[in-house]
């Protein structure tokens, strides 16, 4: 079975639809079908069955998929492990980020890098942390920075993944300009009203947290919105307050259309992380970029913590007010 079919079995598989499975990996919609029948006809049975909800897969399909995530999870690490051997150099990374962290920290950071390895090809893609996560555990990227939620333990993260914290960004109460809130406790400002961002997100997931490990029931929402964008721009129009990591609105700050109010308590941070899959053998391109990063993509405050260096270490979210 060579991997190339794999890999497009793979991909119908999660997308259960031949179209969506063509886009996902850079093929006609005809050459995903003949790889299928391909695939069907050297191992000797269906390995999908049409219903109208989509493609579902056969017993056998069901059989076959594990083991062709082991297959190519193993191609991956002999050549990588040849690479290592011939020391090579040159190869291709997909990175994935979220586009806060892609336009703040990655677009200004990645050319010195492409400049410094020009044999290394570097592709980016933005999506939110959920889908980082998925594609990160499908093999479509091979690093992805995001922020990390706090719940996710050293314990109970997934143990495929291996975590190195960037920086730890500060979460900024943001009002629109001239608004100013006289000094008060969580419990006074959790009766205004704040935009945020829909359930399931991690920037919804940092404004649910401030509030509920103080005790206090999360305020009352003036909106639900898709982006940090727009949370910026309703708050600068005097919709509400927001509670969002400075990075997402550093320039909106710079700018004046935002006000920085105080916090109550403690500042609260949220780790910026870069997360890959554990390999037996890293491919060279990975290893150089992810050395790389550790070192100069880190503020300088963060790289002197000692603390940070270890990519096992546990990740907190939070620091606690109390």
């Amino acid at each position: 079975m060579h991997p190339r079919l794999l890999k497009t079995f793979l991909a119908v598989a999660l997308s259960r639809n031949v179209t969506r499975a063509a886009e996902a990996v850079h093929l006609a919609q005809s050459s995903v079908s003949d790889q299928i029948q391909s695939l069907e006809a050297e191992l000797g049975t269906a390995l999908f069955t049409r219903l109208k909800s989509g493609l579902e897969l056969t017993p056998a399909g069901l059989a076959l998929k594990p083991i062709a995530e082991e297959l190519l999870r193993l191609d991956g690490e002999a050549r990588a492990a040849v690479q290592a051997a011939a020391e090579q150099t040159s190869g291709a990374l997909t990175i994935g980020a979220l586009e806060t962290i892609a336009s703040v920290r990655l677009a200004p950071w990645l050319p010195g890098f492409q400049a410094s390895h020009p044999d290394i090809a570097v592709r980016l893609k933005v999506a939110d942390s959920g889908a980082l996560l998925r594609q990160l555990e499908d093999g479509d990227i091979d690093v992805a920075f995001c922020f990390d939620r706090r719940d996710v333990s050293n314990s109970g993260a997934d143990q495929r993944f291996a975590r190195h914290m960037i920086a730890a960004e500060p979460l900024v109460l943001v009002a629109a300009p001239g608004q100013n809130l006289a000094p008060c406790d969580l419990a006074a400002l959790a009766a205004r009203r704040f935009l945020a961002t829909e359930p399931g997100c991690i920037y919804r997931h940092m404004f649910d947290t401030a509030f509920a490990e103080a005790g206090i029931g999360a305020p009352e929402l003036a909106a639900e919105v898709g982006s940090i964008g727009a949370i910026a721009r309703l708050v600068a129009a005097g919709s509400g307050l927001g509670l969002v990591p400075r990075i997402a609105v550093s320039d909106a700050l710079a700018r004046g259309d935002l006000t920085e109010l105080t916090w109550p308590g403690e500042m609260r941070t949220a780790p910026l992380t870069m997360i890959w899959r554990r390999r037996r053998v890293q491919p060279p391109a990975l290893r150089q970029f992810l050395a790389a990063a550790r070192e100069t993509l880190a503020p300088e405050r963060v790289r002197a913590d000692s603390g940070l260096e270890s990519a096992n270490r546990p990740n907190v979210l939070f620091p606690n007010n109390s």
